[in-house]
C-alpha cells in the first residue's frame, strides 16, 4: 500500500485500517495485551511494522493523513506519535502536533514510544524545557508522563539535573504510570550521575513508594556496581 500521499481520502483511510488488520499477529495481540492494561481496541500489529509504515507515512502530508485518524485502535494513536515525531517540520510547529495527540494517549506503551521519536528535543532543549513544563501544569497523568519520559530521554545532564530534582519534588500526582516514571528517571539520573544524584536521594519529598522503586531500578541496573547497589540501600524510606 503506498502511505506517502499527498492527499488522503476516507476511502484511503479505510482501506489503510484493513492493511493493518492484514498485519496483525493474533498471538502477539494476546501477549501485549498483558503488558498494557490501559489499552484501547488492539488489532495485534508489532511495534516494528508501525514504526516503519509511520515514518513511510510521516514522507507525505500527514496533516491530511491525521485528519482520517479515528482514534479507535491502539495502533492508530501509536502510529499518530511515530508520524508527528518523524515529520519534517518544525520544532513549534512539532509541539502544536504533540499538543493536539496528547489527549490520544492514554498508556505507557504510547507514550514511551512517542517520546522515544522525538529526536528533535536534542538540539531544542531550552524551547522543548519550556514545553515539558507546560505539561507538567496538566492535570491530566499521561501528559505528565510524556514529560517525565522526555526529561528521561533528552535531559538527563549534568546542567539540567538540578531542574529534573525539582520537578520531581513537585509532582503531587498519585497516579501509578506517573509514579513509575518518576522512579524510572530518577534511577537513570543515578545511574549516569551517581555523585550528582544521590544528594537528591538521600533527602527528597517523594512518597515513600516511589522513592523505593526508584532504588529497586537502580539495583537492577547492570550498569551499577555491587558496592552502590550495596550503598543505596542505606537510603530506602
Amino acid at each position: 500500500m503506498t502511505l506517502n500521499k499527498e492527499i488522503w481520502t476516507k476511502q484511503d483511510y479505510q482501506k489503510f485500517i484493513q492493511y493493518l488488520k492484514e498485519n496483525a499477529d493474533s498471538t502477539y495481540k494476546d501477549f501485549h495485551q498483558t503488558l498494557v492494561p490501559d489499552m484501547e481496541e488492539f488489532l495485534g500489529c508489532r511495534v516494528p511494522f508501525l514504526k516503519k509504515i509511520g515514518k513511510e507515512i510521516a514522507k507525505g502530508n500527514i496533516d491530511s493523513f491525521l485528519v482520517h485518524n479515528t482514534h479507535h485502535y491502539y495502533e492508530e494513536n501509536m502510529i499518530h506519535g511515530i508520524v508527528i515525531g518523524s515529520a519534517k517540520i518544525d520544532f513549534k510547529t512539532r509541539l502544536d502536533c504533540i499538543r493536539d495527540f496528547i489527549p490520544y494517549i492514554h498508556n505507557w506503551a504510547v507514550c514511551d514510544c512517542f517520546c522515544a521519536n522525538c529526536k528533535d528535543f536534542k538540539k531544542n532543549l531550552e524551547s522543548g524545557f519550556v514545553f515539558i513544563q507546560e505539561l507538567l501544569s496538566i492535570d491530566d497523568p499521561y501528559a505528565i508522563r510524556v514529560a517525565l519520559v522526555l526529561l528521561l530521554d533528552y535531559y538527563v545532564e549534568p546542567s539540567y539535573l538540578p531542574k529534573i530534582f525539582k520537578i520531581l519534588n513537585q509532582i503531587k500526582k498519585d497516579h501509578y504510570y506517573v509514579k513509575m516514571a518518576i522512579a524510572w528517571l530518577l534511577s537513570i539520573c543515578y545511574i549516569k550521575y551517581p555523585e550528582e544524584t544521590l544528594p537528591f536521594i538521600k533527602q527528597n519529598k517523594l512518597d515513600p513508594w516511589t522513592h523505593n522503586k526508584a532504588i529497586s531500578k537502580i539495583r537492577e541496573s547492570y550498569r551499577v556496581s555491587k558496592e552502590q547497589k550495596q550503598e543505596i540501600l542505606k537510603y530506602k524510606k
